[in-house]
């Protein structure tokens, strides 16, 4: 964060620039998920990135409080979202009756 701007900065393995994304939130937690990135913000967003890319997979979601962290389940079918105020939101990942 460079006077109040942030941006999402990807680097190969060996140190090479390959892009960046400036974001509009502040970024509190995020998790590198198979060939996504999923980050949570301080000001209530949940936003699914892909990895080589850095375009949003889809519109993020409101959680209307500061996201603390995040993890996604090891079958990658949902993401655990600790807020703020201590709750803990479940979100289910691929369609709604595969959910």
């Amino acid at each position: 964060s460079i006077q109040d701007k942030n941006a999402l900065h990807l680097y190969s393995v060996n140190g090479k620039y390959l892009g960046s994304e400036t974001l509009k939130e502040e970024v509190s937690d995020m998790c590198v998920t198979g060939e996504f990135i999923v980050m949570g913000s301080l000001q209530g967003f949940l936003s699914i990135r892909d990895l080589y890319s850095l375009s949003l997979s889809i519109s993020p979601l409101a959680m209307r409080l500061p996201i603390h962290c995040i993890s996604v389940t090891k079958e990658y079918s949902h993401i655990l979202v600790g807020l703020e105020d201590g709750k803990l939101i479940i979100v289910g990942v691929g369609k709604p009756a595969e959910v």
